[in-house]
């Protein structure tokens, strides 16, 4: 039994943080976990800058209502969810998915939350586990799933790497020569089929 594990931002989704960086002004949020490994590091860089801004909640769910999936997702998604299991596994939060998830058909979506006060203001966030998506494959791999897993950032690696199969999927160049032994894709049609062949097999 396969199940695949797909990153959110990055690959199905424009990046939020970029998008309200953009909506905002505010360039300093254009860090991801594509600069940045240390997912607490920058989570309490990004809080920082919102409480210095004024910014909450809501200034970036209005955001997030605008963004719609990368050209093809949903298209590559569906084919997917018709061959396996698919589970999206992310480091973005319950309060930041919805409209998305909306938007890709409600595919099953893993992710944290955020501790939000009664004015709107981010006061913190919870991760749903430690190391949540190599904690997560592993927790799938021990009640007899076989992963296939494909992301594009950091704190992608760990699920990609302890998977039966992982892909890079549209990373950066400095991660792809970082870890050539795994396989890079710009496509959601290479993606597909390299993930058809795994199954395949």
């Amino acid at each position: 039994m396969y199940i695949t594990c797909l990153d959110l931002e990055g690959v199905l989704v424009p990046e939020i943080w970029i998008a309200f960086s953009e909506a905002s002004g505010i360039p300093e949020l254009r860090r991801t976990t594509r600069d940045e490994p240390d997912y607490d590091k920058l989570m309490r860089y990004r809080l920082a800058i919102l409480k210095e801004h004024g910014l909450g909640l809501k200034e970036i769910q209005e955001t997030i209502a605008k963004i719609d999936p990368m050209p093809g997702a949903k298209e590559f998604l569906d084919e997917l969810r018709s061959i396996c299991q698919v589970i999206i596994i992310s480091d973005t939060f319950a309060q930041f998915a919805g409209p998305l998830m909306k938007k890709l058909g409600y595919p099953t979506i893993f992710c944290n939350s955020l501790e939000v006060a009664e004015d709107g203001a981010i006061t913190g966030y919870k991760m749903r586990c430690a190391q949540s998506k190599l904690t997560t494959v592993k927790a799938l791999q021990s009640i007899g799933y076989e992963t296939i897993a494909s992301g594009d950032s950091h704190n992608d690696l760990g699920m990609i790497l302890n998977s039966k199969a992982g892909f890079l999927f549209r990373s950066t160049e400095q991660i792809k020569a970082d870890y050539p032994q795994l396989p890079a894709f710009e496509e959601y049609d290479e993606l597909l089929a390299a993930i058809k062949e795994v199954i395949k097999d």
